[in-house]
């Protein structure tokens, strides 16, 4: 997706140890006219396949998927990082590794918001070596749910996660494929997608 691409190249900072800081417009402040128009985009990707729900994780994935969701009608579900008093009845629950927090998360949905029934949509910002995506399959997989498509603002295609999921036959849309990055030059090379 261009305008994301060319959004990335003007405002995205390249930091040493493989991280791509988008702060000031995809997972912090958020740039609601780009998301519109990503939304849109995964619409145009995925308006075929009879998507129902769309899943995500706490919290960078949900302002992506809740703008996308207006384009499909249907509702998020994010993964809640932590138990909370609000959660009551029976949970799916998962552990994943966080690359960017260096830290291990439990990760729960509850089994009211997730069934067999439903043909999800995974969605989320960033996808890198893949935790957080193998977390969500794990729960979506736990519901017997069917996922229909991975949805990605922005992928590391230099890091496994990408390929991993497409050789396990995954459906996998990346808006924007960074091939490579330099923290001493701050160059980022696209993939050039078809």
């Amino acid at each position: 997706m261009k305008l994301l691409e060319e959004r990335i190249q003007k405002d995205g900072i390249v930091k040493a140890g493989n991280v791509l800081k988008v702060d000031s417009f995809l997972n912090h402040q958020m740039d609601i006219d780009l998301f519109n128009a990503m939304g849109k985009e995964f619409k145009r990707l995925f308006g075929t396949v009879g998507i129902n729900k769309i899943i995500t994780i706490e919290a960078s994935g949900i302002g992506i998927a809740c703008i996308a969701a207006q384009y499909f009608g249907v509702p998020v579900v994010f993964a809640k990082k932590s138990q909370s008093v609000n959660i009551d009845g029976e949970v799916y629950s998962t552990q994943i590794e966080s690359f960017t927090h260096k830290q291990v998360y439990n990760v729960i949905v509850s089994k009211k918001y997730l069934s067999p029934n439903d043909n999800v949509l995974i969605i989320d910002d960033f996808l890198a070596n893949g935790c957080a995506m193998n977390g969500l399959l794990d729960i979506v997989r736990s519901a017997g749910a069917t996922v229909a498509g991975i949805g990605i603002a922005i992928e590391k295609g230099f890091q496994k996660g990408g390929e991993t999921l497409r050789a396990q036959g995954y459906r996998v849309e990346s808006l924007a494929i960074v091939d490579a990055m330099n923290d001493e030059t701050g160059e980022i090379i696209f993939r050039t997608q078809g």
